[in-house]
């Protein structure tokens, strides 16, 4: 069942065209379906990335997000030995 979208922003036809002779050798509709697809993926994802959208993380000033957590080496790093 075919379905026809006309497009009359030139500017877009002249991106949908430069893309189709560059990534499709000139298929103007399998140019959109790889574009569509892409952004499809790339929503896929966005959900958990922390910071992925401005503003919507707020650190108070003078927090450094990529200072350690811990106060104290772990042992694990040190060589140690914790007694039980």
């Amino acid at each position: 069942m075919p379905h026809v979208v006309t497009i009359n922003r030139r500017d877009v036809i002249v991106l949908i065209e430069e893309a189709a002779e560059k990534l499709t050798r000139g298929n103007k509709t399998e140019a959109i379906a790889l574009g569509s697809r892409t952004l499809l993926e790339a929503d896929a994802r966005d959900g958990a990335l922390f910071g992925a959208h401005p503003g919507s993380v707020k650190v108070k000033p003078g927090v450094d997000l990529t200072a350690p957590s811990l106060d104290a080496e772990p042992e694990a790093q040190s060589g140690r030995e914790l007694e039980h």
